[in-house]
């Protein structure tokens, strides 16, 4: 699994409040603590954090690789603040950017942008890309399959490998009124996308945005990332500082036959011992 690292966030506390100090102590003990906790990129989203988000997502940048050198993944749908990142990330280091739509009203050619973005970062630097189009984010199956197969297909047409290519096909809260029957949705759009090529394209959601609002949020998140897992998906922006979750996430790739059986297969998947 490609676990993506969801905590350097300007929607949290913390980090708005590090950001509008310049804290780099806050960011730095997160870019740790979740490197050490498994964390194979980290997401690094300034939110509503900064009027200036170009600065500032240079700035988040330069400060998580003074203390870490774990891959990035730039996270906007604005490419000029995806670009002001790319300034600061180390050369020939792997990359993601996250996240754009197939295209917008105000942007036609925005996921063009993004691929040509990476392609410029080099052969280590890939794309999450929504299942989301200028009318906004599909309900139904066959939508969300219709737009992923449009972006593969754009991909392909460009020369830029699917492999490098991660489709979102974007989780909502499931308490919103109507929005329960999303997550059987999203699996059964997973079951037809990872058909769309050959070799398929990545599966990855953000997997929090499932249980905003919700009481039971870790056991929600939990629950429906081993459900993911069973029908392909190989990454997920999480927590990875939720031991349970963590845990959880390992036995579904035990039992989908991804890790080796032991008694103690939990502390033999730990960072630690890695």
């Amino acid at each position: 699994m490609i676990i993506i690292a969801e905590r350097i966030n300007g929607m949290f506390k913390d980090v708005k409040q590090a950001i509008a100090d310049k804290d780099k102590k806050v960011v730095q003990d997160l870019a740790k603590k979740q490197t050490e906790a498994g964390a194979s990129y980290l997401d690094v989203n300034v939110g509503t954090a900064s009027a200036d988000q170009e600065g500032t997502m240079q700035w988040l940048v330069e400060t998580i690789q003074e203390t870490c050198s774990t891959p990035l993944c730039l996270d906007s749908q604005k490419p000029n603040v995806i670009a002001a990142g790319l300034k600061s990330v180390k050369a020939g280091a792997a990359v993601m950017l996250n996240s754009t739509p197939l295209n917008k009203k105000s942007d036609e050619q925005v996921l063009d942008k993004y691929i040509e973005m990476a392609e410029q970062a080099g052969p280590k630097a890939s794309i999450i890309a929504l299942t989301m189009d200028k009318n906004g984010v599909p309900q139904d199956i066959d939508t969300r399959v219709a737009i992923a197969a449009e972006i593969v297909q754009k991909a392909m047409e460009k020369g830029f490998d699917t492999q490098r290519l991660f489709i979102d096909p974007i989780i909502l809260p499931v308490k919103v009124p109507g929005a329960q029957v999303q997550p059987g949705n999203i699996m059964a759009a997973m079951d037809q996308i990872r058909y769309l090529a050959d070799p398929a394209p990545h599966m990855t959601i953000g997997l929090s945005n499932l249980s905003q609002g919700a009481t039971e949020r870790s056991l929600i998140n939990r629950t429906f990332l081993a459900m993911a897992v069973s029908h392909g998906l190989d990454s997920a922006i999480i927590d990875v500082l939720d031991e349970k979750l963590m845990n959880v996430l390992a036995t579904a790739e035990l039992l989908m036959n991804k890790q080796i059986y032991s008694d103690s297969y939990l502390r033999a998947y730990s960072p630690a011992n890695k």
